[in-house]
């Protein structure tokens, strides 16, 4: 019948989501907390230089504030 089809596509969906949930996760875990930010741009690559130099620890993750702006 139709509803054995749900335990296979239970499997597929699984096989699916975690992958990318656990690279999300990973991502956090490793980077203070925060997200890994993708500059697709030039202009989001700029906005990655000037957070990595303002952060005054050479990491764009982890932000400082104003008090490091010179």
């Amino acid at each position: 019948m139709w509803y054995e089809i749900i335990p296979g596509f239970a499997i597929m969906t699984a096989c699916l989501i975690v992958p990318g949930i656990a690279t999300a996760q990973i991502h956090k875990w490793t980077n203070g907390g925060k997200e890994k930010r993708i500059a697709r741009h030039p202009y989001q690559w700029y906005l990655m230089e000037r957070d990595k130099r303002v952060s005054a620890t050479g990491k764009y993750y982890e932000s400082k504030g104003l008090e490091n702006i010179h």
